[in-house]
């Protein structure tokens, strides 16, 4: 079978805008929105193709780069390698060096623009952050509201209201609370045996939901989730994941995003069976959608995340206590 790798690009300027390009009509996918990129050559190092390939599309010259994403696809005839980069320096005026139109748009604009179906990934990629925090059980809602404060103030823009500790109309009530004080300051994620009911709010889900949800023909999802066109904003749909077969599931399902865990040991379970950095690796490896690697984890372990193919860290204590809480 032909093995083609292809090399793009998600290309950040210093206002967080993305850069986008137009497919010429007369190529396949012709007229559709892509990032940056094109084949590997043969014997060519991935950044140096990087590189090369923003030369001669764009007119610039990359500084600094880092994996982000990384999908493989077998067709018939042949098997392709969307071997995604993160962009986020380079020297010189971003331009269609090749005569195709460019577009510099935000990351939420990104879904107001047609891609191919194989991109669906990569944007979401794009917009999804480094890091993924859930909230601590906490008895005090003041000091959760004190943490999610400081959380705001240290960047953290992903977060999943996570309080075991509370019924589920106890739970529903301090959601209306939180969103209330913080709704637009993060995109949220919440737990529970039903679809969110607030507009622009996620659904995670645990294994035990992926599991009875897949291949059944009653996914709970309210409009604002469904998978079919959810607008120009979409709700994202995520799940934890701790085995191959659970992220078979999660691809099945069609979510944007999993968790991936434990990595490594927990304060909580430190003697519990752990996948290590290997074999989350080879996870990753498996599946065509961003991961997050949570299990004993920080923003200290972030290099390493982007190493083994991850979106990032996920985490409770360490990301808590990054923000102080």
């Amino acid at each position: 079978m032909r093995r083609i790798h292809v090399i793009a690009a998600v290309i950040r300027d210093d206002q967080s805008r993305i850069l986008i390009a137009k497919r010429p009509d007369h190529v396949h996918q012709g007229g559709l929105w892509e990032f940056p990129g094109g084949k590997l050559e043969e014997g060519e190092q991935r950044f140096d193709g990087l590189v090369r390939e923003l030369r001669e599309e764009l007119g610039i010259t990359v500084t600094h780069a880092r994996p982000l994403l990384d999908i493989r696809h077998d067709y018939p005839d042949k098997s392709v390698r969307l071997d995604v980069w993160l962009v986020t320096g380079f020297d010189g005026e971003a331009h269609g060096a090749e005569g195709q139109p460019v577009r510099w748009v935000t990351a939420a604009g990104l879904d107001e623009y047609e891609f191919p179906a194989a991109n669906a990934p990569v944007v979401r990629a794009a917009q999804l952050p480094e890091c993924y925090l859930i909230t601590p059980d906490m008895n005090d809602e003041q000091a959760l509201f004190a943490g999610l404060q400081r959380a705001r103030e240290a960047g953290i823009r992903l977060v999943q209201l996570r309080q075991t500790q509370l019924s589920g109309s106890a739970y529903r009530g301090l959601v209306e609370r939180v969103l209330e004080r913080f709704g637009a300051d993060f995109r949220w994620m919440l737990k529970g045996d039903e679809p969110p009911e607030w507009p622009g709010v996620g659904w995670h889900l645990t294994g035990r939901q992926l599991r009875g949800f897949v291949g059944a023909s009653n996914l709970p999802l309210s409009p604002t989730l469904s998978r079919e066109g959810r607008g120009s904003a979409p709700v994202l749909l995520a799940a934890s994941c701790h085995d191959a077969e659970e992220l078979v599931m999660a691809a099945e399902l069609g979510v944007d995003f999993v968790t991936l865990s434990p990595v490594l040991p927990t304060q909580s379970h430190p003697g519990a069976a752990h996948l290590g950095w290997e074999r989350a690796r080879e996870l990753i490896d498996s599946v065509n959608m961003p991961v997050y690697l949570l299990g004993g984890l920080g923003p200290q372990e972030l290099s390493q995340a982007f190493e083994a193919g991850a979106q990032g860290v996920t985490g409770i204590r360490q990301l808590w206590e990054l923000a102080g809480g």
